[in-house]
């Protein structure tokens, strides 16, 4: 087994005016693809018509907001028009606003990690989604909160995942739990007795990357979560799952597979990074609601936050806030 030490936990930072003003443009300039196609729209002046609406439908259909949620958002957003008797184009940016934070607002649902301890949280995704890094910065935003931190590396797959588990362990000087050889069931759980032991407070369980459509691999996933509720039986208490925001649709589909086989809890939606087009968070909102407890902008440590709708739709269509 191996492990590197950790060292005294931060006290709770507060964030600080200037850090905020760095997240909000970072995350408006990594959903600028959809957003100027939307501020295009807005500001070309005119009457709202039919001809207004099939744009607007074009462009969340192509930003990957699906067809099911674009149906509801253009419904809503015609009652809203009606309502409020609304007849300039660019009244319409402040009603799109408003139908949005009605679709995403309920998965907007804070993680709290201190209602156990250990407070167990098991990741999981398909390879390429960036779960092992958003690993690393959720360690470096619990520890922000004040709470201690293990990691368990039970990639035991995939090639160096456990070096770049270490990698990361060190970055954030915490204990990474880890094995030479054996499966990822037997290294999470000696991570959890470890975690027990040493009176630590938040677990990041890493598991290997998977493809929902190989079955034996989906089925080994499962073994994982029931090996963890051996050692701790109200464990794990969080399945994250972590998805790429530029795998549009497709990302919807690893929703429902792996909520159907492990229970997910809520969401990590990373990648926000200038290529993703961000719709796919209002498809998930229609289809399949799972609260999305973090987006992520970018690489840096500090570049994965809690998901807050109206800072999102803020962000996305140029609003003040």
């Amino acid at each position: 087994m191996f492990s590197f030490l950790k060292k005294s936990t931060p006290a709770k930072a507060e964030e600080t005016v200037a850090e905020k003003r760095s997240w909000i443009d970072r995350l408006k300039a990594g959903l600028s693809r959809t957003g100027n196609q939307l501020a295009d729209l807005f500001s070309r002046g005119g009457k709202i018509d039919d001809d207004l609406y099939e744009e607007l439908e074009t462009i969340l259909i192509t930003a990957d907001v699906g067809m099911d949620a674009t149906n509801t958002l253009l419904a809503d957003l015609r009652r809203h028009v009606r309502e409020h008797k609304l007849v300039e184009a660019e009244e319409l940016k402040a009603g799109l606003a408003h139908c949005l934070l009605k679709l995403l607002g309920p998965l907007a649902v804070p993680l709290h990690a201190e209602t156990h301890k250990p407070f167990v949280i098991m990741m999981v995704g398909v390879n390429g989604a960036g779960k092992t890094t958003s690993i690393g910065k959720l360690a470096k935003y619990l520890q922000s909160q004040g709470l201690s931190v293990m990691l368990a590396a039970g990639d035991t797959f995939r090639a160096a995942a456990r070096e770049q588990l270490m990698t990361w362990g060190e970055r954030n000087n915490v204990t990474v739990i880890a094995q030479q050889s054996g499966d990822a069931a037997a290294v999470i759980y000696d991570a959890v007795q470890a975690a027990q032991a040493r009176k630590i407070d938040v677990v990041l369980a890493d598991t290997a990357g998977r493809l929902t459509t190989q079955a034996h691999l989906m089925e080994e996933i499962k073994k994982v979560k029931r090996v963890i509720a051996k050692v701790l039986p109200d464990a794990p208490h969080e399945v994250l799952l972590v998805l790429d925001a530029n795998t549009g649709q497709n990302a919807l589909s690893q929703v429902k597979a792996f909520d159907a086989a492990l229970g997910v809890t809520g969401l990590i939606l990373t990648k926000l990074d200038g290529t993703a087009k961000g719709g796919v968070i209002a498809a998930i909102a229609k289809a399949h609601p799972i609260p999305v407890r973090f987006i992520g902008v970018g690489e840096g440590l500090d570049d994965l936050r809690p998901f807050d709708a109206q800072e999102f739709i803020d962000a996305l269509l140029g609003l003040s806030a």
